[in-house]
């Protein structure tokens, strides 16, 4: 996944939800997270995540357990 600037990568997410890309969208609101993460912003990073996870969930996504980690890991899943 090649990483972009913020603003592109609010674009993309719009996009992606516009076009109801549900697998565009995990991959887009995990690199927010990473984004948010790499700034230590925790709670923005949670946020993203966890829209990702939920996302993941609903499609039966292969990076849910992935992401249940990262969540666990913030003490945001148990």
């Amino acid at each position: 996944m090649a990483h972009c600037d913020a603003d592109e990568l609010d674009r993309k997410l719009l996009a992606a939800h516009a076009r109801a890309d549900n697998a565009a969208l995990v991959q887009f609101y995990t690199q927010a997270g990473d984004m948010a993460e790499s700034q230590g912003q925790i709670e923005a990073t949670c946020f993203y995540l966890t829209h990702a996870y939920v996302l993941a969930l609903e499609q039966g996504n292969p990076s849910v357990d992935h992401l249940r980690k990262r969540l666990v890991a913030y003490g945001r899943e148990k």
